[in-house]
């Protein structure tokens, strides 16, 4: 038995939306363009801005487990986009696209046994690409469930 393949596996599977988790695709596929900037009563955010949200701290960890130059965005300003819906009818696309290759970068350095999943990061305070590479995982499971409670308040989200 490879308990650093087993590892390895787990953790992209996790990252890909296994198991209990929500897939990104299904959270985002067809949502039409009227309501991605729709922000439901009592609901702090709307689906652009939590998508934005969620491929800016994505993007930002990865940067981080690859850059020794890492500098962190302002916070928590920087981790979220300024309006509510997408500044032009392209800007959707492009985000979903940027944070697809985002998480297959992240993917990818977790599956290369050459990435010691335990070796702290040298610019860091202690992190690992194992924890960081949980933290995607788990940030992004959490704002999904956000996402799918605002199709459900926006009526966009039909279940299978």
């Amino acid at each position: 038995m490879d308990r650093d393949r087993d590892l390895r596996d787990h953790v992209v599977y996790l990252l890909r939306g296994g198991g209990a988790h929500l897939s990104f695709d299904k959270a985002v596929a067809r949502l039409p363009a009227k309501l991605r900037g729709a922000k439901p009563a009592g609901v702090p955010h709307t689906p652009w801005r939590l998508l934005e949200h969620m491929r800016i701290a994505q993007w930002d960890i990865l940067d981080f487990c690859r850059n020794l130059g890492y500098v962190s965005l302002e916070f928590p300003k920087g981790y979220w986009p300024q309006g509510d819906a997408p500044p032009n009818s392209k800007a959707w696309d492009a985000s979903i696209k940027a944070f697809r290759k985002d998480l297959k970068a992240m993917e990818d350095l977790v599956e290369d046994a050459e990435t010691d999943l335990f070796a702290r990061i040298p610019h860091g305070e202690g992190q690992t690409i194992l924890r960081e590479a949980l933290l995607v995982a788990d940030h992004n499971a959490y704002h999904l469930g956000q996402l799918i409670v605002i199709r459900r308040l926006l009526g966009a989200w039909a279940e299978e």
